[in-house]
């Protein structure tokens, strides 16, 4: 037998349900947990390597910096082994080179201090550890990389590589357009320090991808709730900014929502595992060839689409707990349950 529910049930029924969601999107207070984040500048011990002892200054920065200065001159700069002085030679040669020189007074030039990185990764990592209590905050390091890499994660560690976080218009970047074309260094600004960092830490030390995760709809969820956890500490990052677009490309996928979807279905993609198939609607792109016109689509719009997949699951489901969520590996239900259909 079926009850039919009185108007009013259901009307306060429904207010319930806004006023969780709202409740969701309403930021947390995290004042009182304890958790202070100065960022280490190595790149200004290191560069004491030349101006005192190289010997002395080597023994002090192994003892404050553990793992890091072993990985950073073994594998960032690949000098060769920290168990035998010889590595000297190299160093006394990168710090002979202008371009060495060039690079740390810029270096210095955007980042005199870092208190505003400090300011931003605290707040953000009280939010993690607000949702994650047991979660274990690492050291921060700030390093120049030669243009290596942007984060390295280590044994108890997260360094940061302030050579690509110059600024879009940094003089550095235009000669390195075959590693890193435009539409990648635009998004090496200092407002991108600390999503970058929270995303690689979500990404690499707390939740993992699955290497069962090999269809597109997988993949999709997977990064979405990425971006979802991203959402809930880094509440006053611009959506563009989490993602890496620009606003003009997140304002076109919400335009064109209802055909990208529509193309996802009409192409069978949801179910395909051929990487080679699919790793254009995931990886790093000027557009996304096949939608759009005159390439105007956004990158990514795998990744943009199980954002929303996932926002609208978790809206659907004001019970449920970002830990639960990212602990939920069943892309199938979190689909069905959110009832994705953009109009």
């Amino acid at each position: 037998m079926q009850y039919k529910l009185p108007k009013q049930i259901y009307l306060f029924f429904s207010i319930g349900l806004l006023l969780a969601a709202c409740g969701r999107n309403k930021k947390v207070d995290v004042s009182n947990i304890n958790v202070n984040i100065i960022v280490q500048r190595f790149d200004a011990d290191f560069d004491q390597m030349h101006l005192k002892p190289m010997n002395d200054q080597a023994a002090f920065l192994k003892k404050k910096y553990g793992a890091f200065y072993q990985d950073y001159i073994e594998r960032i700069l690949e000098a060769g082994s920290t168990r035998d002085t010889a590595y000297f030679a190299t160093l006394r040669r990168v710090f002979s080179n202008q371009a060495y020189l060039d690079l740390k007074h810029e270096v210095d030039s955007v980042y005199p201090n870092m208190d505003k990185q400090n300011a931003e990764l605290t707040d953000a990592f009280r939010r993690i550890k607000y949702y994650f209590p047991k979660v274990k905050v690492p050291a921060f390091y700030a390093y120049f990389s030669g243009f290596k890499g942007q984060t390295a994660i280590g044994d108890n560690y997260f360094a940061i590589g302030l050579d690509q976080f110059l600024g879009a218009d940094s003089k550095f970047y235009p000669a390195l357009i075959e590693t890193f074309p435009h539409y990648i260094s635009r998004r090496f600004t200092p407002d991108n320090i600390t999503p970058r960092v929270v995303e690689g830490f979500v990404r690499e030390n707390m939740f993992p991808e699955s290497d069962d995760d090999k269809t597109l709809l997988s993949k999709m969820v997977y990064s979405g709730k990425i971006l979802y956890f991203m959402d809930k500490t880094l509440p006053d990052v611009e959506d563009s900014i989490k993602i890496g677009y620009t606003t003009q490309q997140l304002q076109w996928c919400f335009n064109f929502k209802s055909q990208i979807w529509g193309y996802f279905l009409d192409e069978n993609l949801l179910y395909e595992s051929d990487f080679q198939k699919i790793q254009k609607y995931l990886n790093e792109a000027p557009f996304t060839p096949g939608l759009g016109e005159k390439n105007e689509s956004a990158p990514k719009l795998g990744v943009w689409t199980g954002w929303q997949i996932v926002k609208q699951y978790m809206d659907k489901h004001p019970e449920i707990t970002l830990a639960q969520l990212m602990a939920d590996d069943d892309a199938q239900k979190i689909l069905n349950e959110s009832k994705y259909r953009p109009k």
